[in-house]
C-alpha cells in the first residue's frame, strides 16, 4: 500500500530496501523495479536523458500523486548527474504542473495528480495517435512472457519472496492504487529475468502501455480475472515451470490486448 511521505530518506510507496532501489549499507543500490526506469546516463546529454526517466517514473506511476519523488540524493546518484542538473530537471517538471516542490522537515518533491480529461475516449483516441498500438501490444507480449520464462528457470530464496510479495500487494490494494500495483508486479518479473536490458525495455513499454490504460475504465471483473491470471504466472514461476509460465503470460497479455481493442474500436 501506499505510504505518505517521510522526513527520511527512504522513498513513498514501497517498502524500503524492496522493490525501490535504496541504497543499503554499503552505499550500493538493492535492486528493484526503480533500477530498471532509473539509470546512469550517458555523457553529453545527461538533462535530456535524466528528463526522459523521471517522465518515465511519473507515466508508471511508481510514485503516484501525492507522494514524494526519491531524494536529490538518490536520484543523483542513480541517474550519476550534479544535482544542479537534477534540479534543472525538476523545475521543467513542475513548470509542467507535474510536481511541486515543498520546504521545512516533512519537504522534497511531491507528484501533482494529472488533470483529467472531459472526454475520456478523446483523450484516448488522441494518445494512440502518437504510438503504433499493436506494436506495442506484441512487443509487450515477447517481453513479458520472455522474463516470465526466465524468472521460471529459477529464483534465489529472496528473489521468490520479492515476488510472492509483489503478488500480494496486488492482492491488497485498493481500486485507486491497483494500476501502480500492477505495474510494480510485473516490473519485479522483469527485473527477477536477471536480464537489465530487457527490464530496461519492459519499462518503456509499459509506461506507453499505462498511457493508455489510464484513459480506460478500471472494471472490476476484468482486474478479478487479472488477479487470477497473476496468480497462475507466479505459481508456474515458483514451480519452475518456464513452458506454463510463458503460456499463463501470453494468456493475460492477450487479456489486456483484447480490452484496449475493444474500446479502441
Amino acid at each position: 500500500m501506499a505510504t505518505s511521505g517521510r522526513a527520511d530518506d527512504t522513498r513513498p510507496g514501497v517498502r524500503a530496501g524492496e522493490a525501490d532501489g535504496v541504497a543499503d549499507g554499503a552505499g550500493d543500490p538493492v535492486p528493484g523495479p526503480l533500477d530498471s526506469v532509473l539509470r546512469p546516463v550517458r555523457a553529453g546529454n545527461g538533462f535530456e536523458e535524466a528528463l526522459e526517466q523521471i517522465l518515465q517514473l511519473l507515466r508508471l506511476g511508481l510514485v503516484p500523486p501525492g507522494e514524494r519523488l526519491p531524494s536529490e540524493r538518490e536520484l543523483s546518484q542513480h541517474l550519476r548527474i550534479s544535482r544542479v542538473t537534477l534540479r534543472e530537471v525538476l523545475k521543467v517538471l513542475q513548470d509542467q504542473g507535474m510536481v511541486e516542490s515543498r520546504r521545512g522537515r516533512y519537504g522534497g518533491t511531491f507528484v501533482l495528480p494529472r488533470t483529467a480529461a472531459p472526454d475520456g475516449s478523446g483523450e484516448l483516441r488522441r494518445r494512440i495517435a502518437a504510438v503504433d498500438v499493436e506494436d506495442t501490444l506484441r512487443f509487450r507480449e515477447v517481453l513479458e512472457a520472455g522474463a516470465a520464462g526466465l524468472c521460471a528457470e529459477g529464483l534465489t530464496a529472496d528473489a521468490e519472496g520479492r515476488l510472492r510479495g509483489a503478488l500480494d500487494a496486488t492482492q491488497g490494494a485498493r481500486l485507486e492504487d491497483y494500476r501502480r500495483q500492477d505495474t510494480l508486479l510485473h516490473l519485479t518479473l522483469a527485473e527477477l529475468s536477471g536480464s537489465r536490458t530487457l527490464a530496461a525495455q519492459y519499462a518503456g513499454v509499459r509506461a506507453t502501455l499505462n498511457e493508455l490504460l489510464d484513459c480506460i475504465p478500471l472494471l472490476v471483473r476484468n482486474l478479478e480475472h487479472s488477479q487470477q491470471q497473476h496468480a497462475a504466472v507466479v505459481e508456474a514461476v515458483l514451480d519452475r515451470d518456464p513452458d506454463a509460465a510463458r503460456e499463463m503470460m501470453r494468456e493475460h497479455c492477450g487479456g489486456t490486448a483484447a480490452l484496449l481493442r475493444g474500446f479502441l474500436a
